[in-house]
């Protein structure tokens, strides 16, 4: 399990962990905030993804973190 943060584009801060699943998937989740205040949770699974480099695998949850909060806010 690795822990994942940032901000996406529309100014929410996150922070979660993601780890390999099933048939080479890896499955997230995190949780948001604004300012501080707590704003909700999402979890979530990127396919064919547990045998890219570390930092392709990072980037590629971190995009899809931000495709389900940023297309929902």
């Amino acid at each position: 399990m690795a822990n994942i943060f940032g901000t996406t584009s529309n100014g929410f801060a996150y922070e979660g962990e993601y780890e390999p699943s099933a048939n080479g998937s890896v499955r997230w989740m995190a949780t948001f905030r604004f300012h501080g205040i707590y704003r909700g949770m999402r979890h979530g699974r990127v396919f064919d993804a547990s045998k890219l480099p570390a930092a392709d695998l990072q980037t590629a949850v971190k995009d899809d973190i931000e495709g389900v909060w940023v297309n929902v806010h």
